[in-house]
């Protein structure tokens, strides 16, 4: 008898698990993107910058300040997210090579949703765009990421002739370039993107579906255009530009200045460079307005209790620290960049900040252990789940961050490899391996990295320990594969 109501105990029991477990719906994951977005947020966030929507973010989930992306390039740093591997596995240094040249069975983020019964869909740049010529079309998309794609094309584009250019010999896309248009936000191509992100969780909300949504915002890339009133929140007598010491650049190599900004500030004076930060904060608050929508739409449909929100930029941006201005390089400005994660089933530490050090390879295999997917030794991430963080965001972690950027030289006639490698307390770059010269930074005593400490005898040995781990994660060479030199 007691036998019959053990086997009873254990099989109701077990009907009363896999009933739970049949209960228990897949998390849903939104996946946002921003393009060239600036370490805004933290203690790097500029004076008078209005973020409301950002500022909601950061109570649902916690920000990775020290979040560091693999290139600061466009092109490679995505493809490095959406794979999980850093650059030299996928051999993708510039803006035009595509990973699967070099990894064509990779199995991205979204395709391991997708063998997960998950309904993927993208909206806007997710993978690489030539911005704003690529505008409205797939880029240099990936299709078997995606079930569903959407491409919107907005004023933006067909406005180009009424962009302000500073530097008419450079195209608007990586010149300092502004327009405050008219019009509303849904007639922008961001604004567009916001509507159908907010249009796919609606769908999927009534089908009941699990997804994987990513929506890439456009902005706040160059030329910087958003509605004029999101110029007219910030007065031009309160723009503060970055104080940089006149001597700042006398200690460092000469590759760690992007081949495409050899002169300080452009060679632009404040009269152009006070306008050219304001109307790129104008364009951050107009990514937050976009991003606030999709917050409302999960609000509103009741799916933020069971979504994993993920924020991120595709890697860091100059707003005139060291006398430069967008991307290309290994400081830290430019290496480092948003991300933001939630989970809502882990609850007790949203609003933190984790100050960590983390990589952006670790989105692959975090999202993925959130969502509770499987991932196989054979995919070959390089980077590991940040779901102890999530939980304890001041948890031990012996993080470091590898960046890497491959800079054409002396007019293309020969090329340098550079490569970062942060951790809590120091930044280490190579260039060449260290025969195009070093730096050397302390971020607890100099956080603005403007003392080069390679050359000073005692950080030999710790120099000697970071350069070791450097070799592990990342070449000093420059790749075979064939790369375009003047997409660097």
């Amino acid at each position: 008898m007691v036998h019959k109501f053990a086997l009873l105990f254990i099989f109701t029991f077990s009907f009363g698990a896999i009933a739970q477990e049949e209960k228990t719906p897949k998390p849903n994951v939104l996946f946002i993107a921003a393009d060239d977005l600036a370490n805004v947020f933290g203690k790097t966030r500029p004076h008078g910058l209005k973020t409301p929507n950002f500022d909601r973010l950061m109570k649902r989930g916690v920000f990775f300040e020290r979040a560091y992306c693999q290139i600061p390039l466009c092109n490679p740093s995505r493809a490095s997210v959406m794979t999980g591997k850093r650059p030299d596995a996928i051999d993708v240094f510039d803006l035009e090579r595509h990973f699967r040249e070099s990894a064509p069975n990779a199995v991205t983020l979204p395709q391991l949703f997708q063998k997960h019964d998950y309904s993927v869909a993208r909206v806007g740049k997710i993978y690489h765009y030539n911005v704003p010529k690529g505008i409205g079309t797939d880029g240099l998309d990936d299709a078997p990421s995606w079930q569903k794609v959407v491409n919107p094309k907005g004023r933006d584009v067909d406005d180009e002739p009424l962009i302000f250019n500073a530097e008419p010999h450079r195209a608007i896309s990586g010149a300092m370039s502004w327009l405050a248009s008219a019009g509303e936000d849904g007639e922008q191509t961001d604004g567009m993107i916001a509507n159908e992100g907010v249009r796919l969780l609606e769908e999927n909300a009534a089908a009941g579906n699990p997804f994987f949504l990513a929506v890439g915002f456009f902005r706040p890339h160059t030329p910087y255009v958003a509605p004029a009133k999101y110029f007219d929140q910030y007065l031009l007598e309160d723009i503060q530009l970055t104080k940089v010491p006149e001597n700042d650049r006398d200690d460092i190599p000469a590759a760690a200045i992007p081949h495409n900004i050899p002169l300080k500030n452009y060679g632009l004076g404040d009269e152009i460079l006070t306008p050219a930060l304001r109307s790129y904060l104008a364009t951050v608050s107009f990514l937050d307005a976009n991003v606030g929508q999709l917050l409302d739409a999960l609000d509103r449909l009741k799916l933020s209790e069971n979504t994993i929100l993920v924020f991120w930029s595709d890697h860091g941006y100059h707003l005139g620290e060291h006398f430069l201005w967008q991307k290309r390089t290994l400081f830290d400005p430019s290496a480092r960049a948003p991300m933001f994660i939630s989970d809502p089933r882990i609850p007790a530490h949203n609003g933190a900040t984790c100050q960590r050090v983390v990589e952006f390879i670790d989105m692959y295999p975090t999202i993925a252990d959130l969502a509770g997917l499987p991932v196989s030794d054979d995919l070959k991430l390089d980077g590991r789940s940040l779901k102890p963080l999530l939980e304890n965001p001041a948890v031990e972690w012996d993080g470091i961050g590898i960046t890497q950027v491959l800079r054409p030289m002396e007019g293309g006639a020969r090329h340098v490899m550079g490569r970062s490698i942060s951790t809590e307390r120091w930044r280490y770059i190579d260039w060449n391996g260290g025969k195009a010269g070093h730096e050397l930074y302390d971020r607890d005593n100099d956080p603005d990295e403007h003392t080069n400490l390679a050359d000073e005898p005692e950080h030999a040995a710790l120099i000697a320990d970071l350069k070791k781990q450097l070799d592990e994660k990342a070449s000093s060479e420059v790749p075979t594969a064939p790369f375009n030199t003047k997409k660097l």
